[in-house]
């Protein structure tokens, strides 16, 4: 690949390390933009241009990578923000965040209208796989494009899937994220059963990793945050998660699922918005089902 221009938008808990990586691996030039000093400063400090704003970013940019919090903001950025404004012909857009799927085809379609092409390519995994670059990337939209900008993704991610047409990233990640959350639930019960009926959860975690209850969520949500009580800030909150679990039962009730589990899980992190537990970690819930929160 020839060298290229890459902008990343949005240098946030998982934005600002999949951004070190891309200008650590790739060898591409690498301007970067944030609302927030901080980490745009971090980044310069190691080689990154800092634009002054998002118009200066995108100008010259071959490549334009966006993670943000959620669709919404996307959407303002998009438009009031002046991304569509100034993408052109020849550009590829790439949104790293979770999105809803009707906004996400939505907006590929006034992109593909001013000759850009986009790829919806949501992350999973944890922060620490951001740091170590071994995310999960999972990509919708055209196979070609998405060849193309493989190797700048393979930068921070150890998995990359091409799941088809635009929005079948968004899919996939919906339905990850939907699988996780109801899966960190079932943990949070064990955790609350096995302390109040005077067992060691620890003991009870250790010994499911090694049977049929092993999970992803087990060894580390589990393991690192229900165990321990450890749920920091800036981490993946209980907002955020809710926000996430929104866009699986819009897509459930758009095909008739009643999607009993999911809607059970979103009544958890209602409950636990309402007792001030929105920003912690979100396997924080554990606190309402063991009766601490």
């Amino acid at each position: 690949m020839d060298k290229l221009t890459i902008g990343f938008i949005g240098l946030g808990v998982m934005g600002e390390p999949m951004c070190r990586n891309i200008m650590a691996k790739s060898g591409h030039k690498v301007k970067v933009f944030d609302l927030d000093a901080a980490p745009v400063q971090r980044l310069a400090s190691l080689g990154a241009e800092a634009a002054a704003d998002v118009g200066s970013l995108l100008s010259g940019c071959d490549v334009v990578l966006v993670s943000l919090p959620s669709g919404k903001v996307l959407l303002e950025l998009a438009h009031a923000g002046g991304l569509l404004a100034h993408m052109g012909k020849g550009q590829i857009f790439v949104d790293l965040g979770t999105s809803a799927v009707k906004l996400t085809r939505e907006l590929a379609v006034e992109f593909a209208a001013r000759g850009v092409r986009y790829l919806d390519a949501p992350v999973a995994r944890t922060r620490q796989a951001a740091e170590a670059g071994t995310l999960s990337i999972m990509v919708g939209g055209d196979a070609a494009t998405f060849e193309e900008i493989r190797p700048i993704l393979a930068c921070c991610a150890s998995d990359i899937t091409h799941c088809g047409a635009i929005g079948s990233g968004q899919v996939t990640k919906i339905l990850n994220n939907m699988v996780l959350f109801q899966t960190v639930a079932a943990l949070s019960e064990a955790y609350a059963i096995a302390h109040h009926a005077g067992f060691d959860p620890k003991l009870i975690f250790d010994t499911l990793s090694k049977g049929s209850g092993d999970s992803f969520a087990l060894r580390n949500h589990g393991a690192k945050a229900i165990i321990p009580q450890v749920f920091p800030p800036r981490a993946f909150s209980v907002e955020y998660a809710k926000k996430d679990l929104s866009y699986a039962l819009e897509l459930a009730a758009d095909y008739g699922i009643d999607a009993a589990g999911a809607r059970r899980v979103d009544a958890l992190f209602e409950q636990a918005i309402a007792k001030g537990l929105g920003e912690p970690y979100f396997p924080v819930v554990s606190k309402i089902l063991d009766g601490t929160a």
